[in-house]
């Protein structure tokens, strides 16, 4: 097998009970239920460093899943994503207690305004010293925009549009309002940051329109590492132009290869370098000291896992009530206005509601991986290989068992195969992703609104 980069790591999170293997918060040992609790976060980020991951992905929702069976009595009952707390409130705590953990926060930009989300980034970005992410979302729940006293989404497209525009504003706060240099801390002179090296920003556009100074100093990276998940042509396009880790979730390799190919042309048409992104995969691993043990352990898993909670998400994702459908019966997937790329894979595989249990039967959506350490690694290089994927999202199983048991295991494995890092790079993540230093390339769209360097 051809030689690869070290691969890199994430595990996927969430401020919630349930994430995306629905149902085994009932398995006796899962303490996921403690999510309200700092101890709860910082064991895991403790747990994650000691592992080497390059970062905590967590993912976030402002609506709730309720298009199966028209209602939420589903995800309360089994916790599918419901409650779920604010994300961006666990990053200073799990930054207290690590030096290297990266952290990709979701926030959906649909119902935000950039002035101050580029604030509140800003100071993670000081908190952390520079290992802050935002993973971009424009929305897809019709909860969330009725919650926001909107009608229901607006078009597809018409979101990444707005998207773009938003990004236009932040860029100009975060690289354009402070110059390098602004900020003297010059007691003596009584000079803290210096106006002539200040600017307002003033954007007037479709959908935005502001006049004002970015309220924060700048961050070691000024703009966040950007993660991106729009998998559809526009948001491929919209990843082109503004992605720096992309987060795919295809059914097979040849999905996953054909998908990272496309993207790889995308940046290439936008004027960036193929490998300007790294392409990050979900799966969940099911590992044991043995094959035997892994398996058992797998079994227990699924005697736990909910099915039917995992098809209720997957139907908020794709906008088809699966509960109106024979296990066998063709279903109507046409377009609307959720996740599209879900959309158009489960068209284009044609999965009926019978399928789609199949498939969840841990729960949730990615392919499991199940064996013993060699095993494992085995089939996370056969990936990287065959499709041209970076890394992995891992999503938990059973807490906290499931992500110490692949950093117990899997990691000494992989290290000793040369596809992981035996010790973090210093720097900020942008850096430790891209050995590229703090701030985004001059080829990036957020350069072109930085100010030129003063003598």
């Amino acid at each position: 097998m051809a030689r690869i980069p070290h691969i890199l790591l994430n595990a996927f999170e969430m401020n919630c009970v349930g994430h995306i293997n629905h149902g085994l918060w009932t398995h006796p040992r899962d303490r996921s239920a403690d999510y309200t609790t700092l101890p709860y976060w910082t064991r895991l980020a403790s747990t994650l460093e000691r592992g080497l991951f390059d970062g905590l992905f967590l993912a976030d929702i402002v609506g709730v899943y309720d298009v199966y069976q028209g209602n939420v009595d589903l995800p309360l009952r089994e916790a599918i994503q419901l409650p779920v707390n604010d994300p961006l409130m666990l990053v200073s705590a799990m930054a207290a207690v690590t030096r290297h953990l990266g952290f990709g926060v979701t926030v959906n930009l649909g119902y935000e305004q950039p002035y101050l989300l580029a604030r509140r980034f800003s100071t993670l970005d000081h908190l952390s010293e520079g290992r802050i992410g935002w993973n971009i979302v424009t929305g897809y729940l019709d909860s969330a925009a009725r919650a926001m006293g909107q009608a229901g989404q607006a078009a597809h497209d018409e979101r990444y549009d707005r998207a773009d525009e938003f990004m236009e504003v932040v860029y100009q706060l975060w690289e354009g309002s402070w110059e390098d240099g602004a900020v003297r801390r010059d007691k003596a002179r009584r000079l803290y940051a210096d106006p002539a090296r200040v600017h307002q920003v003033r954007h007037h556009g479709r959908w935005f329109d502001m006049e004002g100074y970015h309220l924060a100093e700048p961050s070691p990276q000024r703009t966040p590492v950007l993660f991106q998940a729009g998998s559809s042509g526009r948001g491929q396009r919209f990843a082109a132009r503004h992605a720096e880790c992309v987060f795919i979730s295809p059914p097979d390799k040849v999905t996953a290869r054909r998908m990272v190919h496309s993207l790889r042309q995308a940046l290439v048409e936008a004027g960036r370098r193929p490998d300007d992104v790294k392409v990050l995969m979900g799966t969940a691993v099911v590992t044991g000291a043995t094959e035997a043990e892994a398996r058992a352990l797998h079994a227990e898993y699924l005697h736990h896992a909910s099915t039917e909670a995992g098809l209720a998400h997957f139907a908020a994702s794709v906008g088809v009530d699966f509960a109106r459908y024979e296990l066998d019966e063709p279903v109507d997937y046409r377009p609307g206005q959720a996740i599209e790329s879900a959309r158009a894979s489960a068209q284009e595989h044609g999965w009926t509601r019978r399928k789609l249990l199949q498939m969840f039967a841990l729960g949730g959506r990615y392919p499991a991986i199940v064996g013993n350490a060699s095993q494992v690694a085995d089939e996370l290089q056969s990936w990287v290989v065959d499709t041209g994927i970076d890394g992995f999202n891992l999503s938990r199983t059973v807490v906290p068992e499931s992500h110490e048991r692949f950093v117990d295991l899997v990691v000494p494995e992989l290290q000793h195969r040369g596809l992981y890092k035996t010790a973090y790079a210093e720097g900020t993540l942008r850096h430790k992703l891209h050995a590229q230093g703090p701030r985004l390339p001059t080829r990036h769209a957020a350069a072109a609104h930085r100010r030129p360097p003063r003598d």
